[in-house]
């Protein structure tokens, strides 16, 4: 089918028909689409853009917090590249993709440099000890003879992990956490490690953006997942 005879009453099929499967999927699939047809439509590709004024799916915002005992007990089991990229994604409250593209080069003396790739936001991650020693994890992989990775994750062959690679032993090592663990919950992303470091950093909601790079503080908001603790009648001035 032509580009220009794709109607909205199309798109809208294609949403209903996706959506039995993945309502989410079906609306981050017609946002794809429709910035494709917005690209065509400024250069003069097609005449319209068919995605718009068709309703997406409403979603249920995530509120899955992880644990620092089912942080701690996935990582105990993990394979290196697995700790590195959960200890990566958490500490500097990265995105999966930044911290699989991260370079030697982005160490800098007094951080590790991350531009966003969702946000284009530039930050510079400062070290702790901790970031400093899931960065020297790197130094312990094994690459094939003669090959110096410019990834902090690398392969063998030097190359950066897939998002399907990475997520192919990031899936078998909580497997072997569910078995190791039975008593744990690990249905969790690898993305809720993000919303993990947000709600564990110390300060206000505005403070938290900053440091997280969102560019609204209701991004950040769905980030912050932690429940609260809060005193009971009679508790307020308890010592």
């Amino acid at each position: 089918m032509a580009p220009d005879r794709v109607k909205p009453e199309h798109i809208r099929k294609y949403m209903d028909k996706r959506g039995l499967t993945s309502r989410t999927q079906a609306n981050r699939e017609k946002t794809f689409l429709s910035r494709v047809y917005k690209w065509g439509y400024e250069r003069g590709m097609v005449k319209s853009n068919p995605c718009k004024g068709v309703q997406q799916y409403k979603e249920k915002a995530r509120e899955r917090y992880i644990t620092d005992a089912e942080y701690h007990a996935l990582y105990s089991i993990a394979p290196t590249i697995v700790k590195m990229a959960m200890e990566l994604a958490y500490l500097c409250c990265a995105r999966q993709a930044d911290v699989l593209s991260l370079t030697h080069a982005q160490l800098m003396e007094n951080g590790i440099f991350i531009r966003q790739g969702k946000t284009g936001k530039k930050q510079i991650k400062a070290w702790t000890k901790r970031l400093e020693d899931a960065v020297k994890l790197s130094d312990t992989l094994i690459t094939d003879p003669g090959i110096v990775s410019l990834y902090v994750i690398c392969q063998a062959t030097g190359h950066k992990y897939t998002r399907d690679g990475f997520n192919s032993r990031w899936k078998k090592a909580k497997n072997i956490a569910k078995e190791t663990f039975p008593e744990l919950d690990f249905n969790f992303t690898f993305h809720d490690l993000k919303a993990k470091g947000i709600s564990d950093l110390d300060g206000t909601l505005a403070e938290k953006q900053v440091i997280s790079g969102h560019k609204n503080i209701t991004q950040t908001a769905r980030y912050n997942r932690k429940i609260e603790v809060v005193p009971v009648v009679g508790g307020q001035h308890a010592e």
